[in-house]
Order: structure tokens, then C-alpha cells, then sequence
């Protein structure tokens, strides 16, 4: 069925490319890329896509003669995340001017790579200082500032990494520019008792909502946002043979800052984050069982907070030696922990990560190499504070190449 989908989407393109003089008040600019990834990392680590989009290096986890099972190099070739993509500008509706975006990729979704999935579906209406956009694109967290580098993870754990389907309105003038949105989720997931699940937000009926502010002046953007999220993580709950509904939510506020300077030859980026219960983002987080009625079942939570911080060199036009250092803090829950955990990463206390990167850029062409040694620290879970702070901890390492070959169209 996934298959069939992916043909039709990608047949779709084509016919839409190919009508272009049949098609009166629009205009089409097909476009795409063929990416190669070919790496090597030196332990497993926690990741998607099977090693293709990195996040931090696995614990230790001992065999019954003390080796190190995560201690095993890993490494392969991929070009899943090769894409094509379409932008169309249609008649205006009233004063304001339409376009639309249609991408897909060969992303897949879960365990089932090699598969076509849409990346951003969108259309946008531009009143000039106002505008609306209805659809999937990047989460307001991953925003207009984001590291340039060569791991597809562009900069998680330690920047949001997401695609939402949306509702977002943004008004821009005199370098200004503020943004509003109401966001659902589809692809990138929050965590809870029945593991990664769109049931979560859904059965909390209540979208993510994001409000930011950016200012825009010569070669300076700077700007700062907030993030709420309210989901239910179980509708009922089992006591004995009793079977009760519940209503039970967990609400979480993030906050972020960033900047970013550019010119005809530097690149400097940053941004940090503190944020709570962001895990649907790439990123480490969850929350936490607080308090437990013994009759009904019914739970009240806590969620974690942590803080992250990225910052980001990139120098030159042909030849673009970069840098990035990322790093992050496990913060603990606001409350005491009595129960179960949901979420990504709530073991880890520290993660720091630099990346080193040479790339070689020509017109429609990229190739690339990046260096990557990421530390994870972990604590003794009997040590674990009650409110989820981790103590006595240990570290392990893990060593990333990345090879990047790109073909843009």
C-alpha cells in the first residue's frame, strides 16, 4: 500500500512538471538531490534511520565476562535520503499571492527504509506583511537558524529536528517578524506508555502551540520562542480487574534563544534551549509518573527539562571548512518520581559533541567529510535522585566519519 502511495506521489510530480503550459496562472520549479552517506561510528549508538542519523553513544553493556557489547564498530552506505521535490506559485485569492510545496524522500517511516515519504506538503497565501501556511514543514523550534553541517541529524540531540503538519500565521515588517502556530503531530512522535504514538496529542485534543519573535538587521538575525505541549498519555486504567477511565495530562513549556551572523564568507550560528519534554523533536526528554491514586489508577506527571546549546562556524565559498559543539544537560523533573518514566534518553546526564567538517562545494555539486567524537555521561540508576537528577556518573565515546557526496538539480 506504501509502495502504491509513493508511486502515485512521484507520478504525481512528474505530471505536474510536465504540464506546465497546460496549467494557466501557475508556474512549477521542479527540483531535487541524489545524497550519498557513507559512515563508520567506533560503538552503537542511540540513532535512527539504522545508524544514519546519529544522536549519542549507547551505555556500557556488559557480557557475562565483562566485554562491552556496545563497543562494536558500525558503518553503511545509504542514499535514502536522496529527494524530490516540487514549488508552485498559483492565482492570487484576493490580495494575496499563493504557492505550495510538495517533497517527498526515501525515508520510510519505523523500520520500512527505502520507501517514499512526504517531507513538506504545504500551501502558503502572502498578503505581503501577513501570511498563512496550511500544511507539513519544519517545526518553529528547528526555525530559520539551524547549524550547517553535514549529519542529516543537523544538530540533534542538541537542536529540535521535526516536520509537522501545521497552521501558522506570521507577520513581518520593518525587519520584525512574528510567528504563531498550532501544531499536530504525524512522523515525529512523543513517548508514553505504549511507546511512540500520535494517540498522545490526539487523545489530548489540544495541538503543540509555538509564539516567536525575530528581528532582521544587515548581516544580524536574532530572535526568541516558546513552545507549550499538552498531551493525555491514557485514557483508562487497569486496578485489579477494574477497569476505570481516566483523564490524565502532562503539560510542558520550552523556551529558546538564537542568533545568527552572516557575510559573503562567514556563517556563525547559535542557539540554546530549555526545554521539557521534547523527545517528539529529536531530542532528550519525557517525563515522569509524580503521584498515583490507589483507587482509580489515575496518574499525575512530571516532566524532565533539559538544557541544551549549540553554536556553529562555518567559513568560505569553495572550500568550507566548519565547525559544531553541541552540548546538553539532564535539568531532572519539577516534582518527585513514583512510578514509570516515557521518554528518550532520561539514563543520560551529559551528552558533548564536536563536529569537524571540510566540504568542497561547486555548482550543483557537494562533497564532504566530518569528523564527529560524541560523549555521553550516565549515572548508577540506584543513585538516581527522586526528582530524576542523575549523580556518579561515567562516560563513553564514540568516533563518527562521515563521508557526503551531493547531486542538487
Amino acid at each position: 500500500m506504501r509502495t502504491k502511495l509513493g508511486m502515485f506521489l512521484l507520478a504525481g510530480l512528474l505530471m505536474a512538471t510536465s504540464g506546465y503550459a497546460q496549467k494557466k496562472n501557475f508556474s512549477y520549479k521542479f527540483y531535487g538531490q541524489v545524497r550519498g552517506d557513507l559512515f563508520y561510528n567506533s560503538r552503537a549508538n542511540s540513532e535512527i534511520v539504522d545508524g544514519l542519523f546519529h544522536l549519542y553513544p549507547k551505555d556500557v553493556d556488559p557480557d557475562a565476562d565483562g566485554n562491552d557489547l556496545n563497543a562494536t564498530a558500525n558503518g553503511s552506505f545509504y542514499l535514502l535520503y536522496s529527494r524530490l521535490g516540487i514549488d508552485v506559485a498559483g492565482p492570487s485569492v484576493g490580495k494575496a499571492k499563493t504557492t505550495a510545496k510538495l517533497e517527498v524522500d526515501f525515508r520510510g517511516s519505523g523500520s520500512n527504509f527505502a520507501m517514499i515519504r512526504v517531507r513538506h506538503a504545504y500551501v502558503n497565501l502572502d498578503w505581503g506583511k501577513s501570511a498563512v501556511l496550511i500544511g507539513q514543514t519544519w517545526h518553529p523550534l528547528f526555525g530559520d537558524i539551524f547549524p550547517q553541517m553535514l549529519n542529516l541529524s543537523t544538530g540533534a540531540p542538541f537542536q529540535p529536528f521535526s516536520r509537522n503538519p501545521m497552521l501558522r500565521y506570521r507577520y513581518t515588517d520593518q525587519g520584525w517578524s512574528l510567528t504563531g502556530a498550532a501544531i499536530w503531530q504525524l512522523q515525529y512522535l512523543s513517548t508514553g506508555p505504549n511507546g511512540k504514538s500520535e494517540e498522545y496529542i490526539k487523545n489530548g485534543c489540544v495541538p503543540e502551540f509555538y509564539f516567536g519573535a525575530d528581528y532582521k538587521k544587515d548581516n544580524w538575525m536574532a530572535g526568541v520562542g516558546a513552545d507549550i505541549l499538552s498531551i493525555a498519555p491514557r485514557v483508562k486504567s487497569t486496578v485489579g480487574d477494574n477497569v476505570y477511565k481516566v483523564k490524565e495530562r502532562v503539560t510542558s513549556v520550552s523556551f529558546e534563544a538564537h542568533a545568527r551572523y552572516t557575510d559573503e564568507n562567514w556563517k556563525i550560528s547559535a542557539k540554546t534551549l530549555l526545554g521539557s519534554n521534547l523527545a517528539h523533536l529529536c531530542m532528550l526528554g519525557g517525563y515522569g509518573v509524580s503521584s498515583i491514586d490507589k483507587r482509580t489508577g489515575e496518574q499525575e506527571y512530571t516532566p524532565y527539562r533539559h538544557s541544551m546549546t549549540w553554536l556553529n562556524v562555518v567559513y568560505g565559498k569553495k572550500w568550507q571548512p566548519g565547525l559544531f559543539v553541541g552540548y546538553l544537560k539532564n535539568l531532572g523533573a519539577g516534582k518527585d518520581i513514583v512510578g514509570p518514566t516515557y521518554g528518550v534518553g532520561l539514563e543520560v546526564d551529559q551528552v558533548f559533541t564536536t563536529n569537524l567538517q571540510m566540504s568542497y562545494v561547486l555548482p550543483h555539486w557537494k562533497l564532504g567529510v566530518e569528523y564527529s567524537p560524541s560523549l555521553a555521561w550516565y549515572g548508577d540508576k540506584d543513585k538516581m535522585q527522586a526528582d530524576g537528577r542523575i549523580h556518579s556518573t561515567h562516560s563513553v565515546t564514540n568516533h563518527r566519519v562521515l563521508g557526503v557526496l551531493i547531486y542538487s538539480f
